[in-house]
């Protein structure tokens, strides 16, 4: 059977590097974003990557692409924007435009895949909330309850939720190799937390 991934964000960053690796791996692949030009570059000569230009931030455009995508079996949601400074500094029109893409955002692509994975009981979402930002922004807080809340509410029905905390330059590779190993874990570990990876000792110190 035909495996189908739905990325968001994936013209950069985490999201690109999900739906490459996935393509690899022989997944059919929606790759969404709102970069069209970033999303030609990650699908660049891989035949299973379909690109969609959507703009999670309209439930409407959300639901268009997952019509025409069918039934979805994972999720990485890394679609995300981040404010710059601190945050009593911030202008309210960019904190809304954070809020509804990172937070807004993610209730949307939930309720666009996730009842289709629990009628069939199987699947696997991934909420990347600090896919563009800090683990600690008040965005990524807020989704990280929302996956708690998802949860309570749907645990133990065949899908596995998780929800992603990677630290700043933290490599994608390893972020993901953090995903794919905690589908492993029990199903109410929901948080998913990768640090930087460690330096290699230098060869003079490795040798004392």
């Amino acid at each position: 059977m035909r495996r189908t991934a739905l990325v968001t964000g994936a013209a950069r960053g985490l999201g690109a590097a999900a739906a490459r690796r996935l393509a690899a791996a022989a997944w059919d692949v929606v790759a969404v974003d709102v970069d069209e030009l970033g999303l030609a570059k990650t699908a660049h000569r891989s035949p299973n990557t379909h690109v969609r230009v959507c703009d999670v931030t309209d439930p409407d455009a959300v639901a268009e692409v997952l019509a025409m995508t069918g039934p979805v079996h994972r999720v990485v949601h890394a679609a995300s924007a981040a404010s710059a400074g601190p945050v009593l500094a911030q202008p309210l029109h960019e904190v809304e435009h954070v809020l509804r893409t990172n937070v807004l955002g993610a209730v949307h692509i939930v309720r666009a895949t996730l009842p289709g994975m629990l009628e069939r009981r199987a699947g696997e979402l991934f909420l990347c909330p600090d896919a563009s930002g800090p683990p600690e922004s008040p965005s990524a807080a807020a989704v990280a309850a929302y996956s708690d809340v998802l949860f309570a509410e749907h645990g133990g029905r065949g899908v596995a939720l998780r929800c992603v905390h990677a630290a700043a330059g933290t490599p994608h590779g390893a972020v993901l190799d953090a995903m794919d190993r905690s589908l492993a874990r029990p199903a109410a570990d929901v948080h998913v937390r990768v640090g930087p990876a460690r330096r290699p000792l230098l060869p003079a110190l490795a040798r004392r």
